[in-house]
This record gives structure tokens, C-alpha cells and sequence, in this order.
């Protein structure tokens, strides 16, 4: 039960070099059809093999519908143009905003109190944000380059999503196991890709297969999606709240290591000012819940 957590950050993590592998033969759309599909099979498997009602109850659907476009096609499809669009460390700390976005929107829908410690966490994130943003927003408007604010939008419209979805799945609980619920979750957000790729004009890869490619593709699909969320049900019912939340924290610092490590990210020195920011104020968001929840 100990090595949960830590096989959680290592599998999230490490997911961040994996994606930024596979989408060097792979476009955005196919790669999230082919992830999400799979993990969302290997997720009713695991359910049929538990005996669960592969369907949930007529009421859970809405809530389905909406926390699968939010949370799962809106993060993963954003997740994939940021890392098409900037490194794989910066779009990783960029995308943990989430908890900062998280915290202002159940403010503004849950009527949460925005504390003191929350108010201290949204300024170190805007800081955070801010600095990481600076080379962009001189590429944006010194040098006219506004492709390059692709890498600021898309890892942001990713932790908006994630954020608008979880909060909205907090004012409006689905009913039904959460293995199923979730699994049909991916089921929307693969559709949503599949939609993509029909638009789009996408195709499966043929060429330019490597071993670093498969490796990425089966770890994606197996530990980063399937198995990571199965340890997530796995956990979230086990331990406390502190624990899981706390290996939420975790991720985007094996992502920035495991980029490093993988895919030859190095970040400057404004980055990690950048990235300590940001995670200084996740991190109060994430302990601050745990506190209240554990």
C-alpha cells in the first residue's frame, strides 16, 4: 500500500516524456483515440472481472457527459498541442495551475471561502505563471511570434478544463461506481478525439517506428492511463485524503526529472524560479484540502 503513491507520481510523471515521445510520429487526435479507448477498455475489464454493471444508472449520464468533455478531452487534447508547442517541464508545472483554478471557481460556484492561505497560493501561482510566461509573451509581442503563445495557452486551457470539470463534478456528484464512471469518462473524452481525427484528416502512424516509441506508446496506455487510475480508486478508498492529494504534488516534479531525464528538457534558470512558484502554491492548495478533508 506504501509504494501506491510513489507508483502513482512515477506513472503520471513519467507519462509526460512518454506522450512527448509518441507524438513525434503521432498526431494529437490519433494519440488520445488510441489512449483513451485503450485505457477505457482495460477500465471495463477491470470491471467485468470485479462484476460491476458495465452501465451506470440514466442519472449519472449528464455528469458523465460533461466531466468527460471537461476533465478528460478538453486536459488530454490541451496536454497534447502544449506539448507540441513548448517543453515537456514547462507545459507539465504550467498544467499544475489547475489547483490555483480549482480554488477560484469553487469560490465562485461552491461559495468556498477564498482564505488566506488560498489568496497566498493564488499569488504565488500568478508569479509563477508570470515568470514562465515572460519568454513567451516577448516572443508574442518583440518579436511578433504569436505562434509561440501557443505554449502558454494550451498547458492553461488544460488545467482550466481539468479544474472546471472537477469542480463541476463536485457540485454535481455522478451516481455509480467510480471505476465504470470513469471508464465511460475516457469513453467521451476518446470520442471527442475521434472527432478530431475524422476532422482533421488524421491517420495512424506507419512510419518512423523506433523501440523508444513502442516502449512510450505500451506505457501510455498500460501504467499512464489504465493502471494509474486503477491505483487511484485503489488509494482514494484506502488512505487519507492527504496521501492522495499529496501525490497529485508529485506529479509534475517526476514529469520535469523524468523530461530531463527522457526527452533532454533543460530548464533555465527563470524556469525553476518559475516552477518553484508554481508548485509552492499547488502545494498549499493540495495540503490545505487534505487538512480539511483527511
Amino acid at each position: 500500500m506504501r509504494l501506491i503513491p510513489v507508483a502513482l507520481a512515477l506513472f503520471w510523471g513519467l507519462n509526460w516524456p512518454a506522450v512527448k515521445i509518441i507524438l513525434s510520429i503521432f498526431p494529437p487526435f490519433t494519440l488520445r483515440v488510441l489512449g483513451l479507448g485503450s485505457g477505457a477498455l482495460l477500465l471495463l475489464l477491470l470491471a467485468g472481472a470485479k462484476r460491476l454493471p458495465l452501465l451506470p444508472p440514466r442519472s449519472a449520464w449528464p455528469g458523465i457527459l460533461v466531466g468527460g468533455v471537461l476533465a478528460v478531452a478538453v486536459f488530454n487534447l490541451a496536454v497534447a498541442w502544449a506539448q507540441l508547442s513548448t517543453s515537456t517541464s514547462r507545459a507539465a508545472v504550467l498544467t499544475f495551475t489547475m489547483p490555483m483554478m480549482s480554488a477560484v471557481l469553487a469560490w465562485l460556484v461552491l461559495g468556498e471561502r477564498l482564505d488566506r492561505r488560498r489568496g497566498l497560493a493564488l499569488l504565488l501561482g500568478a508569479c509563477g505563471v508570470a515568470v514562465l510566461a515572460w519568454p513567451v509573451l516577448h516572443a508574442v509581442f518583440a518579436e511578433r511570434d504569436i505562434a509561440a503563445a501557443k505554449g502558454l495557452i494550451f498547458p492553461l486551457v488544460a488545467a482550466f478544463g481539468w479544474a472546471a470539470g472537477t469542480v463541476y463534478l463536485k457540485r454535481w456528484p455522478v451516481a455509480g461506481n467510480r471505476i465504470v464512471v470513469t471508464a465511460w469518462q475516457l469513453v467521451v473524452g476518446a470520442s471527442c478525439a475521434l472527432a478530431g481525427v475524422l476532422i482533421a484528416g488524421e491517420s495512424f502512424p506507419t512510419q518512423g517506428w523506433t523501440a523508444s516509441v513502442a516502449g512510450a506508446l505500451s506505457f501510455h496506455i498500460i501504467l499512464g492511463t489504465a493502471v494509474a487510475y486503477w491505483l487511484w480508486f485503489v488509494l482514494s478508498e484506502r488512505v487519507s485524503a492527504t496521501v492522495a492529494a499529496l501525490t497529485t504534488l508529485m506529479v509534475p516534479v517526476v514529469g520535469v526529472l523524468g523530461a530531463m531525464a527522457l526527452v533532454g528538457d533543460r530548464p533555465g534558470a527563470a524556469d525553476w524560479w518559475g516552477f518553484a512558484f508554481v508548485l509552492a502554491g499547488a502545494g498549499m492548495i493540495v495540503l490545505n484540502l487534505g487538512q480539511r478533508r483527511g
